[in-house]
């Protein structure tokens, strides 16, 4: 298996963008998720290990699209219908026999294979039946409802290309052209800390001066989604003699050690000296609102990301920094995040060289047109922000402010790109 380096995480320098931050990780992280095989209906969710080809044409031979009768096109007349005695009946799964079909119509059903020498199909609601006959009228092209062979996919044809997340449609595409398992990279193992004194385990009894600890909560959930395997290791508490052995045991067995909390330079964040004294640490500073410095290193061979601690920019940094890491790690092709223009409908300041992502919601203005709407409050531990918008409006590096009217590029909740 492949393994990270000291090189792998010398960024360092100025303040990234979060495109360069992107680049670097393409760049420098080789892909550490090993192969393995699993049948198609446990492959949901998965990465595509290789690329998956065509075993047979789809579909695999010409067959009728609907309920009707199959007849050659050269046996129809220039008059206003044409009658042709009935010969046998012919239903999906049947075979079509061997002689070819002449003079004659055959009963032929949806997904039957047409008969030799047939080119065309009447449905059933056109036609006249007039017992061993059927009267056909005219104004049908030549080879109407037949379906060809490999008219979906040609066999041999890529289907599935390494790197993709696979969906459902996918396994059903894999199983319809000859697959019965395919090669996938195995989950990312990821294991989730939260950091802080002040923090209790969601649903018990708060002492004074506690929270609940929902960070953890956020980041297990989408890291799931994400479709990693993540082991969550609770909390580590503020105490530095006992933090670099919490994590060097977690290097042990995971390919991603997650932490949010305890990596700016106040005097009870104890997370960047823990790292150092079992690993190495690189501060990435990454242009980015709502967000702090997020911190990444190497202890052993697995890697370290340190997140903020107000949950807002745990959500934003976890979606913009962490999901191109874990696709790199993984093995998975980083597609560009879908979005949708809206017209802004609030005004807003921010300072160049930053990329900002901003709380909104959309409505349908009175001229039909999508407008965002900014949430009333920014900060960064405003969590019912996220349950009260409907995504976040990105504003680029080289903008300066939002004036109302402005067109902006708004990503919707859950920001799974």
């Amino acid at each position: 298996m492949a393994q990270l380096t000291d090189d792998c995480f010398a960024f360092g320098g100025p303040l990234l963008s979060v495109d360069e931050a992107a680049a670097l990780v393409a760049e420098r992280l080789p892909v550490l998720a090993g192969i393995e095989t699993v049948p198609l209906i446990e492959a949901d969710g998965r990465i595509a290990a290789a690329d998956v080809f065509a075993g047979l044409d789809l579909p695999p031979f010409d067959n009728s699209a609907v309920d009707g009768y199959a007849v050659r096109f050269s046996d129809l007349t220039a008059g206003p219908e044409t009658v042709l005695p009935v010969r046998g009946r012919l239903p999906a799964g049947a075979a079509p026999g061997r002689d070819a079909l002449e003079g004659s119509a055959m009963r032929i059903f949806t997904g039957a294979p047409m008969p030799p020498g047939a080119d065309t199909v009447f449905m059933q609601e056109d036609v006249r039946r007039e017992g061993d006959a059927v009267a056909l009228p005219t104004g049908l092209k030549v080879g109407a409802n037949r379906r060809l062979a490999g008219e979906d996919v040609a066999r041999e044809s890529l289907v599935i290309p390494a790197g993709r997340r696979l969906t459902p449609p996918d396994l059903a595409l894999a199983a319809a052209t000859g697959h019965a398992a395919l090669a996938v990279r195995r989950r990312l193992r990821v294991a989730v800390f939260s950091t802080g004194d002040e923090l209790a385990e969601p649903g018990s009894a708060l002492r004074p001066g506690a929270i609940h600890d929902s960070n953890r909560v956020l980041l297990v959930a989408l890291l799931r989604r994400l479709g990693a395997a993540v082991t969550d290791l609770g909390i580590l508490r503020d105490d530095p003699a006992l933090l670099p052995g919490r994590l060097r045991a977690a290097a042990d067995g995971h390919d991603l050690i997650l932490t949010s909390g305890g990596v700016s330079t106040g005097e009870e964040d104890h997370v960047k000296a823990a790292v150092e004294a079992v690993g190495r640490l690189v501060f990435w500073r990454l242009a980015i609102k709502p967000g702090r410095p997020v911190a990444m290193g190497l202890i052993g061979d697995t890697a370290f990301v340190g997140l903020p601690g107000n949950p807002v920019a745990v959500y934003v940094t976890l979606l913009v920094v962490v999901r191109p890491l874990l696709a790199r790690l993984g093995g998975a092709r980083l597609d560009a995040p879908p979005s949708e223009p809206a017209r802004a409908a609030f005004r807003y300041r921010k300072k160049a060289g930053r990329r900002e992502y901003v709380r909104v919601s959309l409505r349908r203005g009175a001229d039909g047109v999508v407008e965002a709407v900014k949430f009333p409050r920014d900060g960064a531990g405003v969590l019912s922000s996220l349950t009260g918008s409907d995504g976040l409006a990105e504003l680029p590096e080289a903008v300066t402010g939002v004036e109302e009217g402005d067109r902006v590029e708004v990503f919707r909740h859950p920001l799974l790109w």
